[in-house]
């Protein structure tokens, strides 16, 4: 059965957020063996290279006026986001970074309406604000009991990581309507691999992050370079020319079932009462977002 393009969009949603929900328990297991520039340096460069054979027989140009946009959607989609992003998971675990991750539709829709002209409706919004709530008690009611420590800088870290997602959403969703995803996929990697050289440099000088690697950060180099940045990236990208940014925001409940799954095994990691309270009131407020099945993107899988 021959899909149609927003179908496709939707398969391909799917899949990409599989692969990010499965990604926070898997750098931060890499993470132990490897510096998070460093890390991120070889993560991007390898998925530059990787897209090196795709670009024949496409434009790699952006027109002169879509530089800036291009720039911005890698420092802060990208750079800001992944930097965090990878701060943030040394210090809290990682079953934290997808459900703080579900806080992005409330933000995409915000986001929507501002510069996109979207209207989600009420619904969506009041399940996005029930949503941020359930987030804001994973990252804030732990301090109640233990005060301010890592664990809570390492949530705000992921906050600042999400917020850069949801900048990267927006922009992208406007450059998407011109271009197609090579072009972009491509300028972004190699972009945001020439931003983290200058740490990665400082890492393999003052902390020997090349000659210390071993097992678990190659690892983390190989799944991040081509499943979470070259197949990933390449989905997202390309879904998003045919849904909404409040649509796209709703997948990353997939997210927090993949890092579960990952996390226990690897980690050892197993969820608290409060990380129960927060994600029920997540998966709650995507339900109250959704209404119905009519109300979720996967019923456009029927059309």
């Amino acid at each position: 059965m021959k899909l149609s393009k927003t179908q496709a969009a939707v398969v391909a949603l799917i899949i990409a957020n599989i692969i990010w929900g499965a990604t926070p328990p898997i750098f931060k297991w890499a993470l132990e063996d490897i510096t998070p520039f460093t890390l991120a340096f070889l993560r991007f460069f390898l998925a530059t290279i990787i897209f090196l054979p795709f670009i024949r027989g496409h434009s790699l140009t952006i027109r002169k006026k879509d530089w800036g946009k291009v720039f911005m959607l890698t420092f802060i989609g990208i750079f800001i986001h992944i930097s965090f992003f990878f701060l943030g998971l040394e210090l809290t675990r990682s079953i934290n970074a997808p459900v703080i991750g579900s806080a992005a539709p409330i933000f995409l829709m915000i986001a929507g309406i501002i510069f996109l002209k979207e209207h989600p409706g009420k619904r969506k919004i009041l399940g996005g604000i029930i949503g941020l709530i359930g987030v804001l008690i994973i990252v804030l009611l732990p301090a109640l009991g233990k005060g301010f420590d890592g664990a809570i800088l390492g949530n705000l870290f992921l906050i600042i990581s999400t917020l850069g997602a949801v900048f990267h959403a927006v922009i992208l969703k406007e450059l998407s309507k011109d271009y197609n995803p090579i072009p972009l996929v491509f300028w972004s990697f190699a972009i945001v691999s020439f931003m983290f050289f200058p740490m990665f440099v400082n890492d393999a000088v003052n902390n020997h992050s090349l000659s210390n690697i071993g097992f678990q950060g190659l690892f983390g180099v190989l799944f991040g370079g081509i499943f979470a940045s070259a197949a990933a990236y390449y989905l997202f990208y390309s879904a998003m020319k045919y849904l909404l940014a409040s649509e796209v925001g709703l997948f990353t409940y997939i997210d927090p079932v993949a890092a579960l799954i990952i996390a226990a095994p690897l980690l050892g990691e197993v969820p608290t009462s409060t990380y129960f309270l927060g994600a029920l009131l997540v998966f709650l407020g995507i339900y109250v977002a959704e209404g119905r099945l009519h109300w979720h993107p996967l019923h456009l899988l029927r059309k």
